[in-house]
């Protein structure tokens, strides 16, 4: 029997749930400055007062919904007199639907089937809270699907002035934002405006220091010891930089533990890792793409349908004014987030107008772009 070969009932792995997306580790590494003005924010409402509203925004994968989340935890753990609710707005995107979640995470149970009205859900849920002394916190994730279905006011609104209604009512919002082009202030009515009043809170970019600690981290729980050299530490972090989401490099790491179980192997190879990213870059997409508003999504199927891997930004504009009639302006802004989320990959010719003009490529296979676009 080779010692190397791990037996059928044994594994690498010490905690595979250090892998997993939506885990909370115990410690969220360098993000303690966000997590101390969270808890800033929403500090007043331990003593039984209206908590600041906050505002966090930062790309994709920097670690916005794990810090709510973690002060989430914190805060259920230290008192009852404080209610939580996290609502997924790319989920719940209506007010009724936001409403009834957070009704439910009041009452237990969901609101009859039968349905109610609004009216009368939101007067339940604010009798409720004064009735109890609770004060609610709303932390209100991917708002920018609040944005785009015009519910955003509404929502807020209806949060935000619940003590007029009903007075004693105590509620701060959380927002969470990944789009780093959209300014959510400009989407908001003035009435909302004038009560909604954000402390911002901006996540980063992780530098690669960071995503090596944090990689370094999770291994150092979910593995057994020297399962993975310094040297595929090395090469998931390469690759985790490349997309600039922390989310793939966490998928690499369990994706590459089960290739190395799959050769039998007591560690992982860099080849373990090199297949494992094959798979997990699609973690990045995925996210991102679903966050795309309809017009940045139609410059995506533009190049896919185009059959080429690059394309002039002149000939891509050509399809994509035709498609959605807006002028270059709108196109440019665009293409530049589409190149910040790596979804897009851009070189001068120098040629063109001060030798500006682009090239535009993709740098993921089209027909896995293609089967996540839902035009």
């Amino acid at each position: 029997m080779n010692k190397d070969l791990l037996l059928w009932d044994q594994t690498i792995f010490r905690e595979e749930q250090y892998f997993e997306l939506d885990f909370l580790p115990e410690n969220l590494l360098h993000r303690e400055s966000q997590i101390k003005s969270l808890q800033f924010s929403i500090g007043p409402a331990l003593r039984g007062a209206t908590p600041l509203n906050a505002y966090c925004r930062g790309a994709p994968g920097t670690g916005k919904t794990s810090a709510v989340l973690k002060v989430f935890e914190e805060v259920e753990n230290a008192t009852q007199k404080v209610l939580p609710v996290y609502i997924n707005c790319q989920v719940d995107s209506t007010r009724y639907a936001i409403f009834a979640q957070i009704f439910k995470k009041l009452s237990g149970y969901p609101p009859p089937s039968s349905g109610i009205s609004f009216k009368k859900l939101f007067s339940q849920i604010a009798k409720h809270l004064v009735e109890k002394k609770k004060v609610l916190i709303v932390a209100l994730d991917d708002i920018n699907y609040l944005m785009m279905s015009k519910e955003i006011d509404d929502v807020l609104y209806s949060l935000l002035r619940m003590h007029e209604v009903q007075p004693g009512a105590k509620v701060g919002v959380i927002s969470i934002l990944s789009d780093m082009t959209l300014d959510m202030a400009k989407d908001l009515s003035p009435q909302v405006q004038s009560v909604f009043l954000p402390e911002e809170i901006v996540f980063p970019q992780y530098s690669v220091e960071e995503i090596r600690d944090i990689l370094r981290y999770r291994i150092k729980y979910g593995f057994f010891p020297n399962v993975v050299s310094d040297e595929v530490l090395e090469k998931v972090t390469q690759y985790t930089c490349e997309t600039g989401d922390l989310r793939v490099g966490i998928n690499m790491l369990k994706r590459s533990g089960l290739n190395a179980e799959r050769r039998a192997s007591k560690n992982v190879s860099v080849e373990d890792v090199e297949k494992a990213y094959e798979g997990s870059r699609y973690v990045h997409l995925n996210y991102v793409v679903r966050s795309l508003k309809k017009e940045e999504k139609m410059i995506l199927k533009c190049i896919v349908d185009s059959g080429k891997q690059e394309l002039m930004s002149g000939e891509l504009y050509d399809c994509f004014k035709e498609k959605t009639n807006l002028g270059y302006t709108s196109f440019y802004e665009m293409v530049n987030r589409l190149e910040t989320l790596k979804l897009v990959s851009l070189s001068s010719t120098g040629k063109g107008t001060r030798g500006q003009s682009r090239i535009i490529s993709l740098p993921y296979d089209p027909k896995e772009i293609e089967r996540r676009i839902d035009l």
